[in-house]
């Protein structure tokens, strides 16, 4: 890629001078509008449901669907942007984005709108790991932290938008703005890269001793990987709805998981192009972060699907409302990004990561607060903290994660890193949904028991409810049933309200398990820089 300086002077292996800087910009907007992505949709899942008359069960696989895809292809991408040339799989992805993000906005039903947000998720997962290598290459070590802070705002205020913008698009146009809004940006995106970012001497280099060697991709590999994901993703997303093991399609989909992980280990680690390198996964230091990313890409995308949601449904908020709830939290994120870029050349990142994952537990045990009787207010200070937690996490991992590493190593740990990321995203939307089902079927359940005839707090309830409605005009008879409906409406409600307590409190539960996670990590030389991260 064209590559400068600090100061936008020209550097070895440069095929044009750019100032870094502006590759930075250009580089976030297009990874800006593929991130936005992962949530833009979410507030818009009510309109979705009803628009193309499927179950709310049916519309979330909307998020999943991007999510899983989007994992998939980070782990071929940084393969085939080195055999084919990065700007050319830079070009042919965002134009792919693109044109799958129009059509996702203009499908016509639920089979439709998934093979587009499919291919939409695998040409945007080429799309972060090479904006990375792009990066890393225009910066000097010393530099590459201030960097990342403009790539991180792309990465972790994006889905805070999201929610923000489909919420007003859906309740000022429809639904379809979600996808459709990507045409233009898309466009714009494209023309920025194709004038301004150019192939350097030395990814040419390597492009061409790549051919030369006759290195293919390895298909088996990547086969296996996303058999491995996306079985896991169905399990995850169908197993409440059927009813887990006592379903032979649970019992199937489980079983080709395993067998695909099984087969794909001595596979990886035998081949001599593995599409993964596996001996990454041995590092302790590597792997360490990429489970505290698994756990944060649960936590994100799980908050940002759920606070919406639960805004929407239980206090009666319009979908715009909702989404304006998070956005203080992304502005926050937004100053502290550029914060802890500098923060990372003085403090050790394990200690920043552990600090990052204690504030976001404790902003998780925060909304186990909830009640009917909150405001807007109290959602706004609690996705305050969030702000507050993530870029502690998105920056120092950075630095953490590649320490150590070869340079020959740092795209595959890119992919990996990015798409541990999002598999945490779809298993914590998964994981949360499945813990809500559940635990709203058992508080109702438990609720029930004490609506008898012989309870006397039944009794006096529903006595003085019959009162308030015979008052009202109701006979008799209408007044008991309207009395009877009232006490199961509150019994829905109070069970739905505990269900989201008990998910908030296995979110936090994820948060706190990432503090010891990052306490083990090695401390790094801070003056040697950080590699591409998220």
């Amino acid at each position: 890629m064209a590559i400068a300086d600090a100061s936008g002077g020209a550097r070895p292996g440069t095929a044009r001078a750019t100032n870094p800087w502006l590759i930075a910009v250009v580089v976030a907007v297009a990874v800006f509008m593929e991130v936005l992505d992962t949530t833009i949709a979410n507030v818009a899942l009510r309109y979705i449901s009803g628009g193309l008359a499927i179950s709310s069960d049916e519309a979330s696989w909307v998020v999943t669907t991007y999510l899983v895809s989007n994992a998939i292809a980070l782990i071929a991408s940084s393969f085939i942007a080195q055999r084919y040339g990065r700007k050319r799989f830079y070009l042919i992805c965002l134009a792919t984005f693109t044109i799958a993000s129009v059509m996702c906005g203009l499908a016509w039903d639920l089979p439709s709108l998934l093979v587009f947000r499919m291919i939409q998720g695998f040409a945007g997962g080429g799309m972060v790991p090479v904006s990375q290598s792009i990066l890393t290459d225009a910066f000097p070590p010393q530099k590459r932290g201030q960097a990342f802070a403009i790539f991180g705002v792309a990465v972790v205020v994006a889905p805070v938008i999201g929610p923000t913008l489909g919420g007003y698009l859906s309740d000022n146009f429809s639904w379809h703005w979600c996808f459709l809004i990507n045409g233009p940006v898309g466009v714009f995106a494209f023309a920025l890269v194709y004038f301004l970012v150019q192939e350097s001497t030395d990814a040419k280099e390597k492009r061409e001793e790549m051919r030369r060697k006759g290195i293919r991709f390895d298909l088996v590999g990547f086969a296996l990987i996303a058999t491995f994901l996306g079985a896991l993703e169905l399990v995850l997303d169908r197993g409440q709805v059927e009813d887990w093991f006592d379903s032979t399609f649970i019992i199937v989909a489980t079983a080709i998981c395993i067998i695909a992980l099984v087969i794909a280990i001595p596979w990886l680690m035998t081949t001599k192009n593995p599409v993964i390198d596996i001996s990454l996964l041995a590092k302790r230091q590597f792997l360490s972060c990429m489970i505290v990313m698994l756990a944060i890409g649960a936590i994100l995308i799980a908050t940002t699907q759920f606070v919406p949601q639960v805004l929407q449904e239980n206090y009666g908020y319009t979908a715009t409302w909702a989404g304006l709830a998070l956005s203080p939290g992304g502005l926050v994120t937004m100053f502290m990004m550029f914060m802890v870029g500098q923060l990372t050349s003085i403090f050790q990142p394990k200690y920043l990561i552990a600090i990052g994952a204690g504030i976001i537990a404790f902003a998780m045990y925060d909304m186990t607060r909830l009640n009917p009787d909150l405001n807007f207010g109290f959602f706004v200070v609690s996705r305050l903290y969030l702000g507050l937690g993530l870029p502690l996490i998105f920056i120092p991992i950075t630095a953490a994660s590649y320490y150590g590493l070869r340079a020959d190593q740092t795209d595959q740990a890119s992919a990996l890193i990015n798409a541990a990321r999002n598999t945490g995203g779809s298993i914590g939307v998964s994981v949360a949904s499945n813990v809500l089902a559940h635990r709203e079927q058992w508080h109702q359940s438990r609720l029930v028991e004490h609506v008898v005839p012989s309870d006397p707090n039944y009794f006096n309830t529903i006595s003085n409810l019959q009162n308030f409605f015979v008052e009202r005009g109701s006979s008799a008879i209408d007044a008991q049933n309207q009395a009877i409906g009232f006490i199961g409406w509150q019994i829905q409600e109070q069970a739905s309200y505990l269900a989201y307590i008990d998910v908030f409190h296995v979110l936090a539960i994820i948060s706190a398990c990432a503090i010891p996670l990052a306490l083990v990590l090695r401390k790094i030389d801070l003056k040697s820089g950080g590699g591409p991260a998220h």
